[in-house]
């Protein structure tokens, strides 16, 4: 690490942040080390949200105890956002009037959900990003009968299970052909849609969401893009994220275009061209196999990235060893296993289907470039060696 580098100001206190953090200690850092979150709330977990803490079966999502903050001399800056940034003389502006200083500087400020313009603010209606949606989100859903979660992707799916498990009428509405299409195509989206319908949830695909339909100040119902009209107490609007660079505006640090995902662009190890100025986690947007850069919203890739770019910050060799990206999604009493690029693949092979169990392989030109899987386990996880020699980026350049 050089001389230089005293104070690191990781702007982001989610899981990307706080693994930044953990990494620059476990690789030596000595300096001081300052974690920034707009929450009031020491870093947590995001996967159980959707599934056990909106359900009410735990109230713990903490990453790391308190103690944990100080043993390892980690600065906690909570409840304050970052306004904009003087790459120049190395000061982040903060909402609260102050600004802080860095040697080093680490964005990891993650997503926000992206909302449907125009719809009106009413009760009943829900994102799911942070601990306080969750939190309204489950207060509400205690009194709620019909719900209509608009997006079939892995949190819309995962929301329905969950609902279906306190006993909601649910209907999924997406307007692609199948649930999950955009990540894992239709073969899977369509196995997908079985597993929800066998389980009571109405998945209406191909159609999309109109308007809300309210009685007074409470939303009573979804209008669809067909004309059908669903009755409803509560709407959730899961149809992405979008990347928190907001206040990077006239910074001088490149972000990528909307159009090609958003996001911080870095090089291979997070660091981006500006000096001083890095990038981890759903925010950056590093060299992807595929050739281009990309954000990716991986729950695994955080840790990943974070253990590079600590090494690179300090002065030390990255791992060159291939990452293989994984991500899972519990649905039900199945676990959908995503390891590898299913985006990459120009063929989908379904190798096994029984049932609430599938397989499938995802190829390229022949090779296998993806496997996901549903209560596969280990045949998802003996994939892995191979995945990873195929997806060298000379393998699939």
């Amino acid at each position: 690490m050089s001389d230089s580098v005293e104070h690191v100001l990781i702007v982001g206190a989610g899981l990307a942040g706080l693994r930044t953090a953990e990494e620059l200690r476990r690789a030596g850092c000595p300096g001081e080390i300052t974690l920034l979150g707009d929450e009031n709330r020491a870093p947590y977990d995001r996967p159980p949200l959707s599934k056990q803490y909106v359900r009410g079966e735990t109230d713990d999502t903490a990453l790391r105890p308190a103690e944990f903050y100080t043993e390892e001399r980690i600065r906690l800056r909570l409840g304050v956002s970052a306004t904009g940034v003087d790459t120049t003389a190395r000061r982040v502006r903060l909402s609260d009037g102050t600004e802080l200083g860095y040697d080093a500087l680490v964005i990891a400020t993650g997503l926000r959900p992206r909302r449907i313009p125009g719809l009106p603010e009413v009760s009943g209606v829900h994102v799911l990003r942070s601990h306080d949606d969750a939190a309204r989100l489950r207060e509400h859903l205690a009194g709620a009968r019909k719900a209509v979660i608009v997006g079939a992707g892995f949190i819309g799916c995962e929301l329905a299970a969950s609902f279906r498990a306190r006993g909601l009428d649910v209907t999924i509405v997406e307007p692609q052909p199948t649930p999950l299409y955009a990540a894992l195509g239709p073969e899977i989206g369509a196995l997908v849609t079985r597993l929800h319908e066998s389980e009571g949830t109405e998945v209406c695909c191909g159609v999309g969401m109109e308007s809300l339909v309210t009685d007074g100040d409470s939303v009573s119902g979804v209008r669809l893009s067909d004309g059908r009209v669903l009755d409803a107490d509560l709407v959730v609007i899961g149809i992405g994220s979008v990347p928190v660079t907001d206040w990077l505006a006239d910074s001088g640090i490149p972000l990528a275009a909307p159009g090609e995902g958003g996001g911080v662009l870095t090089d291979e190890t997070g660091r981006t061209s500006v000096p001083g100025v890095w990038a981890v986690g759903d925010v950056a947007a590093w060299p992807h196999v595929s050739g281009r850069s990309k954000r990716v919203e991986h729950w695994t890739n955080a840790g990943e990235q974070a253990q590079t770019l600590a090494a690179a910050l300090l002065g030390t060799e990255p791992s060159a060893d291939v990452q293989v990206p994984y991500v899972w999604s519990d649905q039900y009493d199945m676990k959908i296993q995503v390891l590898g690029i299913p985006a990459l693949a120009d063929e989908i092979r379904v190798v096994e289907d029984k049932g609430r169990k599938f397989l499938a392989h995802y190829l390229r030109a022949g090779q296998l470039v993806a496997v996901v899987g549903a209560s596969m386990v280990g045949k998802v996880m003996k994939a892995r060696a191979e995945l990873a020699a195929n997806l060298k980026p000379t393998a699939v350049g």
